[in-house]
């Protein structure tokens, strides 16, 4: 597709066209509007404007609020005129994307089938047999079949991830409220998250990065925390489930084989008893939380239309029973679930899992529409209940050439290392995500394979090149457990270059640094031979001047080869 963005408009409605889907629409805008804002777009670019996604065409969930559309929830008596975009919406249009329209949806986003709307199901897009996987279904689809580049949708018990699984691409949960769900007809308000999906990691990630960012207009917005890890370590740990019996045979192998992969590329994986977590997403629905649904739209719902889908219709009501000391009491459950949560994963990078169990037909989950759903979401329903963050991608495909799908799980805000795992299971380049990292450049005993150099790992920093410095230093041996080097600027042309290596740390991770950092090391401001400054190690003028001069070597571990 071009990367002009009056082409790529173009091209896009050619393949709704062809492909001929309507049931993943509930509004599509018209070519004319998109082409005319796609000719803006180009007229940016062309003047120079950065704009990262400058063209790409998005497909937005219809509970996702776009200024000038109307949002259904896929309930047609529910529809109201939106007047003001959604904030994650905003940011990416304001990046240069183009909004194609509003997607169809299990209504109210209850649902992980992507069968219940009253504006038809979402087939799958291959396998028109098999259901689309819900309830971001129509964003998922429109992304499955190249219409769109970015699909927008929301996530409460896996519905930004479950149609990625189904599909061969990429669905990104981040930890609760980085996103903001501003916007957003709440499902369960306090575990709404909104997603992204993307055909590769990449884009993913880059979409993500742009939604990311606190908005006042949204209570349970958050920001990165000062020390945010940006890197999972250079030899990851990786927990799996000890026990595949809610998978289907197919699934179970694909699983099996999956692991493997990663175990080739050095992953360490170690089995875990993961019954906490799967007890913790039975409150989903089957505790008193769903009371958050009944809050949202209850009320709606109680009066009664012809357009409400039976099954939604009947989860909701039914939340109105619920009790307040059950609701407490479930809480209580919750808040000692997230202790143990934290328990398994320490030690481990994240937690790798089968995204969903089983990939079944839009025929069995007409005859059985609440048991197959249940089951569906057997490893995702627990995440948001848990403020977990996760990133889905394609595992190896089924023996039957289906796609499989795995998710890697982590703690709240370790989203960066969700990425990074995942980027393994797929093969590709780990993009960065989290971009609060401060540079630091390192010469000596931090350098990777030299003995301190876990203490960086430790933090979370993540590795960005290798680095020279300008001519105006030069570099001693000082007599220190474990030997390090010692970086003095004399002034220009009074040195050498030194080679060294340049991480991104956490600014909390960098003040911790700091703090325990022993003398005579110092941080300062180090001058690279490309002109930038950065923050890097250096050590007193009255330690080098007792020190052995090792400039002639040009690094330290050059030195230490000689």
């Amino acid at each position: 597709m071009s990367d002009n963005a009056t082409a790529r408009v173009a091209a896009a409605y050619a393949r709704i066209a062809e492909v001929d889907r309507p049931e993943i629409w509930i509004t599509l805008r018209p070519q004319a509007e998109l082409t005319a804002e796609a000719a803006e777009v180009d007229r940016r670019v062309a003047a120079g404007e950065p704009l990262p996604l400058a063209g790409l065409l998005v497909a937005v969930k219809d509970n996702v609020d776009v200024a000038g559309l109307p949002t259904t929830a896929a309930c047609p008596e529910f529809a109201y005129p939106a007047t003001v975009t959604a904030a994650a919406v905003d940011r990416l249009v304001d990046a240069g994307a183009l909004v194609l329209g509003k997607t169809n949806l299990d209504q109210f986003a209850t649902g992980l089938v992507g069968t219940r709307s009253p504006y038809g199901a979402v087939r799958h897009a291959e396998h028109p047999e098999l259901i689309s996987g819900g309830s971001s279904s129509g964003s998922a689809v429109a992304v499955a079949l190249g219409i769109a580049d970015i699909g927008v949708g929301t996530d409460t018990a896996g519905s930004g991830r479950v149609p990625a699984a189904f599909h061969g691409i990429v669905g990104i949960k981040a930890s609760l409220g980085l996103v903001p769900a501003h916007g957003v007809v709440p499902a369960c308000a306090d575990y709404d998250a909104v997603t992204v999906f993307a055909a590769g990691l990449d884009l993913a990630v880059t979409a993500a990065a742009v939604m990311i960012g606190p908005d006042e207009r949204d209570p349970r917005s958050r920001t990165w925390p000062a020390d945010v890890r940006l890197a999972a370590g250079a030899r990851p740990t990786v927990a799996i489930p000890d026990d595949l019996t809610p998978l289907s045979p197919a699934y179970r192998a694909a699983f099996i084989e999956t692991v493997a992969a990663l175990r080739d590329q050095g992953v360490t994986v170690r089995e875990v008893d993961i019954s906490p977590l799967l007890d913790a997403a039975r409150l989903l629905y089957d505790g008193a939380i769903v009371a958050e649904r009944y809050a949202a739209v209850g009320a709606f719902v109680d009066k009664g239309a012809d357009g409400l889908d039976e099954t939604v219709a009947g989860i909701i009501s039914a939340a109105k029973e619920l009790d307040a000391p059950s609701f407490a009491a479930d809480l209580d459950t919750l808040t000692k679930a997230k202790a143990a949560a934290n328990a398994l994963l320490t030690g481990y990078d994240g937690l790798l899992l089968p995204t969903t169990t089983e990939h079944p037909t839009i025929a069995a989950v007409t005859a059985d529409p609440v048991t197959i759903n249940r089951r569906l979401g057997t490893y995702t329903n627990f995440c948001n209940l848990l403020d977990l963050a996760a990133v889905a991608v394609p595992g190896t495909p089924t023996a039957d050439g289906l796609p499989f799908g795995v998710m890697v799980v982590v703690p709240t805000f370790a989203d960066q290392l969700a990425v990074d795992l995942a980027a393994r299971v797929t093969g590709t380049p780990a993009p960065l995500l989290v971009d609060t990292g401060v540079a630091l450049a390192v010469f000596g005993a931090h350098l990777r394979g030299q003995p301190l150099h876990w203490q960086l790992e430790q933090l979370g920093a993540r590795f960005a090149g290798e680095i020279t410095t300008s001519d105006a230093y030069r570099l001693t041996a000082l007599d220190t457990v474990p030997p390090k080097p010692g970086l003095v600027r004399h002034g220009d042309g009074l040195g050498a270059p030194i080679r060294g290596e340049l991480f991104l740390v956490s600014p909390g991770g960098l003040g911790r640094f700091l703090a325990e950092l022993p003398p005579p090391m110092a941080l300062t401001s180090i001058e690279l031979a490309d002109g930038r400054s950065v923050v890097g190690f250096a050590c007193t003028y009255d330690a080098a001047l007792t020190a052995t001069d090792i400039t002639e070597h040009g690094g330290w571990v050059a030195y230490l080869q000689r």
